[in-house]
């Protein structure tokens, strides 16, 4: 019986080429693309998972009530972990952990290289998170603090194949590290916070600190919010009635109007990837999304499968009635055709399969992911699994149903047919497709439109042909010379020097003061340390005051820009005492607010100080498009200092695009998968007009008869599908318009959803069923009339 059914299946299959390929490819291009779909969701939600301590570790995040709204970090001060692991009884341990973001030259014996992967991690780290060491001691992994911890690509690129314990690595031609430990490569299922090649100890950040401003150091610097702090809790713990303790432990510790508004919340590490610090959604909103295409693409595949199928049910009629006369029964009949359907998805599976593999590199490049499809593994199999189930459910079960349902006496008379209900079912079904391929559309042409707007708005500086490099080693010693060789360049049009990239700057506390502050009159402020010649560079625009000098009384001086001048609630602030982290100084200038972050997050406060011990990059404007010569002379310059060091430098607007890397990854992904679904659509719309052309073949060959011309029967066999795609606009457009308004919520400077979008959505959808199904139409109104007609 089985052999009987796969041979029906295949002689089926080969009589009906063009049906056969539109419904095995369709099939096969909406599984391919589910599938991968489905597979970037996995990897999204499988990151930081493999940690066995999962449940018990949090974020702590500082939450910060101004002007009647809360704003929450993902950062805290240093001292918070040390005074709760002391004092707090609920708490494993706590550990704490900062990026090193400079350049760092690593040497060993002759090797020499830069390295820019390292972080800095309190010694439990190794405990409490699933970076087993290799070697070394993970109750112990910094003997001291020149000790050291490297991946086993670092170990490999330096020693090889001998045992790196114990060696020395010199860094930045200073300091003498110990090699202490040797773990795994961290996995690309980590956090990019996770995501380091050498861990120094977090006691090293300490040896920053000028004692003179904060005399007990790392450890008694509350109000710097530049650090990740992760608290291991004991099974059962409360973790809201520990960050309550946390609360009043840095209120004892800092008691000011400030901290009085502040309260800390966890945020568990499972949710650490796709959530905001506050709670709020992030990148879960791209994971739903993901998710949604991919059923609706799937679903697109099996409207397909079950018009395609039913609409053929006419030629598989006979078929029905000679085996139901010879004895074969209804549940006989639907096990046939749903096994049919089933070996048919297999075919289309393996097809998918194929796919798959093939463009999984390219796939990989375009998400920025490093993604593998083993066909073995559980996961895999899982999502393979419930696809394939459900997709042969909603797809073969009607066809099934149907074909197994003719009546024999009916068919053998000739009084057979499948219109009717049928007929209907197979119009609500291809309006399903099409308001589905419509709703994408909108969306599609509506991330474009934001992205666009964000990444072309007036940003109140101008990012455009500005080069910059970090400074290092020798350098410091000599920026007025360097600044002097580089402005002698034809090229170079500006110099300047900031403590770090105003694409991107990092927050302060609200450790601020001035002269008539109300009491409880708190705000966080961002800050930048940078020279005079930085502000010409950037084109920012001073509209009160002065703006600095590059004289040491700069250090007393301080511009802030309208928001901050707003927050504070002062007139005439210009001259006017003004503190920051217990410097003391003056407003000697009000700034143009301008764009110092992503478009999701509204112009906060910013303050400019003047403190050469904190400038880390050096900024060029060049005179023009061809930076070639710039990158060259100041690489000569860098050199001249840092023999030994990488020259690197990066371009600020380049460094802008990076805010929005993730939407404009997803609006890509978005926009190929949008094409995908109209393209499958587009699939099944050909063969239902190729199987209306051929049903009404001879009503065709009458009318052509009797003078009909092809322009008249063009539009009588187009008409159908052309309303329902209209049908099909009407009701994806307020879906589309609810959708996407929801979307740029999330967006503090977003685009009016426009009319035209709408019109432009309608038109694109109804150009491609028109030619699609034009195509067929106009074949069949130019066939001979005298070959339809001539059995008549």
């Amino acid at each position: 019986m089985l052999y009987n059914y796969i041979i029906t299946t295949f002689r089926n299959l080969s009589k009906n080429v063009v049906y056969s390929f539109l419904t095995i490819f369709g099939l096969a291009v909406g599984l391919t693309a589910g599938l991968m779909m489905l597979l970037w969701v996995q990897d999204e939600l499988s990151i930081d998972s493999f940690h066995k301590n999962t449940p018990d570790i949090y974020l702590i995040a500082a939450n910060f009530k101004i002007d009647g709204k809360t704003q929450t970090w993902g950062n805290s001060p240093a001292p918070i972990a040390s005074f709760g692991k002391r004092e707090i009884p609920e708490i494993s341990d706590a550990i704490r952990t900062t990026r090193i973001w400079n350049t760092t030259l690593f040497r060993f014996q002759e090797k020499v290289s830069t390295e820019h992967n390292g972080i800095y991690v309190d010694p439990g780290f190794f405990n409490v998170f699933d970076f087993p060491l290799i070697k070394g001691n993970a109750k112990n992994p910094f003997p001291n603090n020149r000790s050291i911890i490297i991946t086993e690509k670092i170990a490999e690129k330096y020693f090889g194949a001998d045992d790196p314990m114990g060696k020395i690595i010199q860094v930045n031609d200073k300091d003498n590290y110990v090699v202490s430990g040797v773990i795994n490569n961290i996995p690309a299922t980590a956090s990019q916070s996770f995501r380091g090649e050498w861990f120094m100890p977090f006691i090293v950040v300490d040896e920053r600190y000028d004692r003179k401003y904060e005399p007990n150091g790392m450890e008694g610097d509350w109000g710097n919010y530049n650090y990740i702090t992760w608290f291991y809790l004991k099974s059962g713990s409360s973790p809201e009635k520990v960050a309550q303790k946390l609360t009043k432990i840095h209120q004892k510790n800092q008691p000011n109007a400030f901290t009085s508004n502040m309260h800390y919340s966890f945020l568990p590490l499972s949710k650490f990837h796709l959530y905001n610090a506050d709670g709020t959604e992030a990148g879960i909103q791209s994971v739903r999304i993901f998710t949604i295409v991919a059923i609706v693409i799937l679903l697109i595949a099996c409207i397909n499968y079950i018009n395609l199928s039913t609409a053929r049910a006419t030629k598989r009629a006979k078929e029905v009635a000679v085996r139901k006369v010879i004895g074969a029964n209804t549940i006989q009949l639907f096990r046939q055709f749903l096994g049919e359907s089933a070996m048919i998805f297999v075919i289309a599976l393996f097809l998918a399969l194929v796919f798959i593999f093939l463009l999984m590199p390219v796939y990989n490049q375009i998400a920025d992911k490093q993604m593998t499809f083993n066909l073995f593994n559980p996961t895999i199999l899982l999502i393979l699994g419930v696809t394939f189930a459900a997709t042969l459910f909603v797809a073969g079960i009607y066809p099934s149903i149907l074909l197994s349902s003719f009546q024999p006496l009916q068919i053998m008379k000739g009084k057979f047919s499948v219109g009717g209900n049928n007929a209907a079912f197979r119009k609500i079904l291809v309006t399903i497709q099409f308001t589905l391929s419509i709703t994408m559309i909108i969306g599609t042409i509506i991330v474009g439109s934001q992205l666009s707007y964000i990444q072309n708005k007036e940003l109140g500086y101008n990012k455009e042909n500005i080069l910059q490099f970090s400074l290092r080693g020798e350098m410091y010693k000599h920026l007025d010379a360097i600044k002097t060789q580089l402005n002698k360049e034809p090229e170079i049009k500006k110099v300047g020097f900031a403590s770090q990239n105003i694409v991107s700057l990092g927050s302060s506390s609200g450790d601020t003061d001035w002269e008539g502050k109300e009491p409880k009159r708190e705000f966080i402020i961002n800050q930048l340390s940078g020279d005079k010649d930085l502000f010409d560079l950037l084109g920012l625009q001073l509209v009160a005051g002065e703006g600095f000098f590059n004289t040491p009384a700069d250090s007393g001086r301080y511009i802030l820009n309208e928001t901050a001048i707003k927050r504070m609630g002062i007139k005439d602030p210009i001259g006017k005492r003004f503190s920051f982290h217990e410097r003391k100084g003056i407003i000697a200038g009000i700034v143009k607010d301008f764009h110092f972050a992503s478009m999701h997050q509204k112009i906060e406060p910013v303050i400019f100080f003047y403190n050469p011990n904190w400038w880390q990059i050096g900024c060029v404007k060049t005179t023009s498009q061809d930076a070639s010569k710039t990158i060259a002379a100041v690489e000569k310059i860098w050199k001249q200092y840092n023999p030994n060091f990488e020259f690197k430098y990066t371009f600020m607007d380049e460094e802008f695009d990076q805010l929005y890397k993730t939407e404009q990854r997803i609006s890509t992904l978005f926009n190929i998968f949008a094409g995908i679904a109209i393209f499958i659509s587009c699939l099944g719309l050909f063969g239902l007009a190729t199987y209306t052309a051929e049903t009404k073949i001879k009503e065709i060959g009458i009318r052509k008869v009797l003078g009909a011309s092809v322009t008249h029967i063009v539009a009588m066999l187009s008409k159908d599908f052309i309303q329902l795609v209209v049908l099909a606009f009407v009701i994806a457009s307020p879906l589309a318009w609810y959708i996407m308004n929801q979307w740029l919520q999330d967006f503090a400077y977003r685009i009016d959803i426009q009319w035209w979008v709408f019109i432009v959505a309608g038109v694109l959808a109804l150009a491609i069923a028109l030619f699609t199904v034009s195509f067929q139409a106009i074949k069949a109104a130019l066939a001979n009339p005298v070959k339809s007609l001539r059995s008549e």
